[in-house]
Parts: structure tokens; C-alpha cells; sequence
């Protein structure tokens, strides 16, 4: 199921002819990852004009680029919805290991008031801690490894980009740089592999979830959060939906993300909506994108109550949490 480069990159719905330049990246024509099947309805055109090598910013996790994306396609056999056509591996890759994002710091106490929340949640299913191994993948500055360690796990984490791991490291966390492709776990070695806000940038998605089942101990969980691109608040919005964005690859639904994760070997248990805790100052800088001056109004409003680094707890439905088990 390998991809055949494509040359060109279309402009979107302005008319314009495809471009061909060396400055520009190359994209690749891909199939469903979910059946294989190449055909495909096109559901929102790509609204990126240009893309040039070494941009890195929209692959930040605070990158505020809504609405600016690839072609996003709906597979006509099984439902799945991905980018196509879309970036080669490696060039995602070097994105992700070169790619440096400070802002994500001052956001990290409500990331870990949200790790928190999701560990209480797993511990449901899993039991105590106390001594069991976590991977967490795409670890980034390691807010879960940290959080996970404090309530007993036995956790470190994965992530590519170099600076996010130099990060890590300097706050004593075990984050190591790589994927599960060059840095494996020992087989049937983890009790519980987490991904969050990970899966939706993978270009094989199939292949990285049957590569957790591998490392995963019989019993053990998979744990993934994503968008669910058939929420209701993903239908009322369209094309304007926040999280059609340049850095993702696919845009799972909760049927087809339950159908890939029991194709690579697991019995998918619970899904549900799970929100986030989210800092006001920095709900301000989502809220711009969209308007404004609206995000103008609020910014005032909480400067002067003093309120930039209150927390809160938002779910509006859109993201997913999915437990799944490989069979004893």
C-alpha cells in the first residue's frame, strides 16, 4: 500500500493552475489506510497556497492556524476521512524533530491538570499504578510522563522533536527522542501505551496502532484521544471547524477509529467525549483566530479581573477518548 509521489500542488477554489517549484514541498497521492481502497470523495478542498520547506511553525501544538489545511477526502468504502493528497513521511518527520514551541510552557500547568483528569479516568480501567509500566508516544516536554509518575506509574515517553526531548530531559523526565519504529519497547514489555492528540498525525495510523499491540503485554492498553470529525459541534461548523489543520493527516470518526484500532488486533472498550482544562489567556488566542474582535473584548475583560491564568475545564464534544485492549 505505498504511495505514488504527485509533482503538484493545487492552489484551492480560486482558479488557479497548479504550481511546480523547487521551494515548494512535494505532495504524494495516498489510499484509505483503513481498507486500502482508493476512492475517495473530496470534503473540503485545501485552502494552503503555498507550503515551503523548513516552515515549521504550523507543526507546533500551539500553532493557531485553523482553517489553513490540505485536501481533506472521505473514503467511499469504509468512511475514514485523511488529507490527499498530502506530505511525505520524512518530510513530516523533519517537521516534527526540528520544530521548537515555547508557548506550549505556559500552558503546561493546565495540560497537566488535563493529564491528571485522563490517568484518573484510566486508572478506572486499569487499577492502581503502583509499578506498572506507561509509553507514553509523542511525549512532547513529557506532561504526562511527569503526571503519570506522580500518581505511581512507572512511565517515559517518546517524542521526536529535539527540542520538546532537551526539554524533558532538563525537568529530569525520562523522554526519549525517536518513534516506536527506531526506538523500541521489548515486546508484550507495557502495561499501558497513551496517545494523546497523536494519532490524527500519522501518515499509517494501522501500522503505528498493530506496532503498539506488539509492545502492549496481553491484557495491556491502548489509550488514544482525538477529534471526532462526526461530533455535532464538527457538523454545525463545516469547513470552518478548528481542527482542520495543516498538521493533521487523518480525522477519525468514533466508528472508524474503533474499526482501525480492532484491525490492528484490539477490542475496543469505552469511548467517550473528554474535554480539557485550557488556561483563559491562552483560550483568547484560539477565540482570535476566529474573531477578533471578540478575543479583543475578552483579553480586556480578564486583564482586568486578573483571571489570564485560571484554568477551566471545556468539553465541547469534538474530542474522544478511546480505551482499547489487546486480548489476554
Amino acid at each position: 500500500m505505498r504511495n505514488s509521489p504527485s509533482k503538484t500542488y493545487a492552489r484551492p477554489e480560486d482558479g488557479a493552475r497548479p504550481f511546480e517549484m523547487d521551494s515548494l514541498l512535494k505532495l504524494e497521492h495516498v489510499r484509505c489506510n483503513l481498507c486500502g481502497a482508493d476512492d475517495a470523495q473530496l470534503i473540503f478542498p485545501g485552502t494552503l497556497h503555498e507550503v515551503q520547506k523548513g516552515d515549521w511553525e504550523p507543526f507546533q501544538c500551539t500553532y493557531p492556524g485553523y482553517g489553513h489545511h490540505l485536501p481533506v477526502v472521505q473514503c467511499q468504502q469504509c468512511g475514514l476521512r485523511y488529507t490527499n493528497p498530502r506530505f511525505t513521511e520524512a518530510e513530516i518527520l523533519a517537521r516534527y524533530e526540528d520544530v521548537e514551541d515555547p508557548t506550549y510552557l505556559e500552558q503546561l500547568p493546565g495540560r497537566l491538570l488535563t493529564f491528571g483528569m485522563r490517568l484518573r479516568h484510566l486508572e478506572r480501567f486499569t487499577g492502581p499504578p503502583a509499578g506498572r509500566k506507561l509509553l507514553d508516544i509523542g511525549a512532547h516536554v513529557g506532561g504526562c510522563v511527569r503526571a503519570a509518575n506522580a500518581r505511581g506509574w512507572d512511565a517515559y515517553g517518546l517524542e521526536p522533536g529535539r527540542w520538546a526531548v532537551a526539554t524533558a530531559r532538563r525537568g529530569g523526565l525520562d523522554v526519549r527522542q525517536g518513534t516506536l519504529q527506531t526506538n523500541p519497547p521489548a515486546p508484550e514489555s507495557l502495561d499501558v501505551v497513551t496517545l494523546w492528540d497523536v494519532i490524527e498525525h500519522y501518515i499509517d495510523p494501522l501500522h503505528e496502532a498493530r506496532d503498539c499491540a506488539q509492545v502492549l503485554k496481553p491484557g495491556g492498553w491502548l489509550v488514544v484521544h482525538t477529534m471526532d470529525c462526526e461530533a455535532l459541534l464538527a457538523r454545525l461548523m463545516g469547513k470552518r471547524w478548528p481542527w482542520l489543520m495543516e498538521m493533521h493527516m487523518h480525522y477519525f470518526s468514533r466508528r472508524t477509529l474503533a474499526a482501525l484500532l480492532e484491525a490492528a488486533g484490539f477490542e475496543v472498550k469505552h469511548i467517550f467525549a473528554e474535554g480539557r482544562f485550557i488556561r483563559l489567556d491562552y483560550l483568547i488566542t484560539r477565540i482570535a483566530a476566529f474573531s477578533p474582535p471578540l478575543a479583543a473584548v475578552g483579553q480586556k475583560l480578564i486583564e482586568a479581573l486578573g483571571l489570564g491564568e485560571r484554568a477551566i475545564k471545556i468539553n465541547t464534544g469534538d474530542l474522544i477518548t478511546v480505551y482499547a485492549r489487546k486480548p489476554e
